[in-house]
């Protein structure tokens, strides 16, 4: 095929394979040109943009195809999926209003207005009729047409929610996508058609306040899951089970870690003695690690005059914070740290040989999330992030990127976490800044990936406004993941806040920002650190190490001179004086996750020895009181990882 035909494009595939195809040639007819077969594909990539299989291509360019095994794939599965969930549920249940169905992490949900109140007796019903739409296997055509018209289309059919949505909405064009008799208002992308789901399954109801607003209606949500197979989605539901058991807002309860409390106000974390503890702890090793690395501890005030925030830009992106007046002037709570930061390093003039300075903060913030969003300690609305900005040359960036990258990693390995899924995220669609310095903060950022050989992929469009980043989740024990240390490119705080250092031209130069953390909110951390250990924390975490459990009453007192002596040594320990059987005192210890129970009677009194059991399953009598001490300072010194 002719190369120069305008009504060419060319396209590369794989690493270095180059087609030329008609102008308008779909990705599956691409795939034919290129003799694959293409089966375990699901949607495509060009240039960076994720589109159906199905999309007529216009231009030249890299197209790549993505299966379940990407994240964009397994989103454009789950979606559909999400699709399917509702035309089913619109063929049983007619008079239902459509609201919202997005994919989630694992799975998918799609919320309803419905008259009559759904139960989980309904869930199996809804599923045959998904599995007939499947096997229909309708083509799933998407369609660019005006705003008005889709209003119009709506309209005529009841879909007050979507017409609410359409009018919210600035762009002139629209996506909507057909399956059968169902339409819906979407961007996508999408499967080529229904037949591609292969495993899918509805999970649970649950209340959602329309757009998460506590003072809207409540909808009905399903909740459904779907994989590439029966084989991984029948995994999966085994590991629902091993989750359920993990919850962190049970654990908590159980353990006397945190609580919530609707008195004191939704989303607003209350830290028992055990729970203040392990933050402590946290806090400790973090400022620790952070000293090492050359970073100034500082400590800010939690609110802020209205015009920082517009300042900086985060009114403009209509950011979600608590607002209130003080004798005529408007202040807003922080809902980030970076504007103080920055008033540290605007408090004299700075030096090139002074950067870069970086600037470290266990910094309280709160944000105005809605009722329906909140979830344990995973998403709440104060939370302390241990919250990073270095100010540095344009010649230190890539350093400093590559530096605060092992950090984050190291740190999480520290705690037990040793796989990580890597996300460069760039550019939205609303944004601050020139173009060119996007393209040079992206190109910086995955250079700094590269040079460390970390494995990442491009999530397009999920930068911050003021900037692309680096996100990075962890995978916990169960195969789950979890959002983590983000590092954060900015170009455009500085010139807004009229930074600058002088250079050795004794000139006055724009310095980089890059905001940066290495666990996240303390408080997502801790309930992610609850799930994975299942809250049995490794001994140098764990709120309680150890529990002395003397047999009878005569045995009390060398228990008592245990527990002093233990303690005196820095290890978290307690006594346990009730007139119990030691079996019922042993089954205490294990029900509250403690490492240790430490037991002791009339040998061990004789020999001045412990006989103890581990959490993690050691049993040994007779060990010698000094060498156990040791033996657990060892253990905390070193941060050695059991019980996952």
């Amino acid at each position: 095929m002719d190369k120069g035909n305008p009504e060419n494009i060319t396209l590369v595939i794989g690493e270095d394979k180059e087609v030329v195809v008609p102008r308008g040639s779909t990705p599956l007819e691409v795939l034919d040109y290129s003799g694959s077969s293409g089966d375990e594909f699901l949607v495509a990539e060009i240039n960076g943009k994720t589109i159906e299989l199905n999309f007529p291509l216009e231009e030249s360019g890299k197209l790549s195809f993505l299966g379940f095994d990407s994240p964009r794939g397994r989103e454009a599965y789950r979606h559909s999926a999400s699709h399917v969930l509702a035309q089913a549920f619109k063929r049983l249940f007619p008079e239902a209003k459509l609201a919202i169905g997005p994919a989630i992490e694992n799975g998918f949900y799609y919320d309803f207005a419905l008259r009559e109140q759904l139960t989980p007796d309904d869930l199996p019903r809804i599923e045959k009729e998904m599995a007939k739409i499947i096997e229909e296997d309708f083509p799933i055509t998407k369609k660019v047409v005006s705003r008005s018209s889709a209003i119009e289309l709506f309209k005529e059919r009841g879909e007050i929610y979507k017409v609410e949505l359409l009018e919210e909405i600035k762009d002139d064009k629209v996506t909507i996508y057909s399956q059968g008799e169902f339409f819906d208002l979407c961007r996508g992308p999408h499967l080529a058609s229904t037949g591609k789901i292969k495993a899918f399954k509805l999970l649970s109801i649950a209340g959602a306040y329309w757009r998460g607003d506590e003072k809207r209606e409540m909808l009905t949500r399903v909740y459904g899951t779907a994989f590439d197979s029966q084989e991984t989605l029948q995994s999966y539901i085994e590991s629902l089970k091993e989750a359920e058991k993990r919850d962190h807002r049970k654990l908590g309860r159980e353990l006397e870690l945190f609580s919530i409390s609707d008195e004191i106000g939704p989303g607003l974390v209350i830290y028992h003695p055990k729970g203040a503890i392990l933050r402590t702890t946290i806090e400790d090793f973090l400022k620790k690690e952070h000293a090492k690395r050359g970073y100034q501890l500082v400590i800010t005030p939690h609110i802020m005059r209205r015009h920082v925030w517009e300042k900086s830009g985060h009114l403009e992106m209509e950011y979600p914070m608590y607002f209130f007046e003080i004798e005529g002037q408007d202040y807003g709570i922080k809902p980030m740290n970076c504007p103080a930061h920055i008033q540290i390093y605007k408090s004299r003039t700075r030096g090139h040989s002074e950067l870069p300075l970086r600037f470290f903060e266990l910094g309280t913030v709160y944000r105005h999330e809605k009722t329906g969003v909140l979830h344990g300690l995973l998403r709440v609305r104060g939370f302390t992030q241990d919250d990073a900005h270095i100010f540095c040359t344009p010649e230190q960036v890539e350093g400093e990127i590559e530096s605060a990258l092992s950090f984050a990693l190291e740190t999480q390995r520290t705690f037990g976490f040793t796989k990580f899924d890597i996300a460069l995220s760039t550019r939205p669609q609303h944004y601050v800044g020139e173009l060119k310095e996007w393209e040079n903060a992206e190109a910086t950022l995955k250079k700094a990936l590269e040079t460390l050989s970390l494995d990442y992929f491009i999530d397009e469009g999920e930068g911050v406004f003021y900037g692309p980043k680096i996100d990075i989740k962890l995978e916990d024990a169960i195969g789950r993941l979890w959002q983590g240390p983000t590092v954060q490119f900015d170009f455009n705080l500085p010139r807004r806040f009229e930074l600058a250092y002088v250079g050795a031209d004794n000139r006055e130069h724009l310095p980089v920002m890059i905001h940066r953390t290495v666990l996240g909110s303390l408080e997502r951390f801790m309930g992610v650190l609850i799930e994975h250990y299942a809250g049995a924390f490794p001994l140098w975490l764990a709120p309680l190490q150890l529990e002395v459990l003397p047999i009878a009453d005569r045995h009390v007192d060398y228990a008592r001179r245990l527990v002093e002596k233990f303690e005196a040594n820095g290890i978290r320990a307690s006594l346990n004086e009730e007139r119990e059987t030691i079996q019922k005192k042993i089954r205490k210890v294990w029900l509250q996750k403690i490492p240790y129970a430490v037991i002791v009677g009339d040998k061990e009194i004789e020999s001045d020895t412990v006989s103890i059991r581990s959490l993690s399953g050691r049993d040994e009598r007779g060990l010698s009181t000094n060498a156990f001490i040791k033996e657990l300072m060892r253990e905390i010194e070193t941060k050695q990882i059991t019980g996952v």
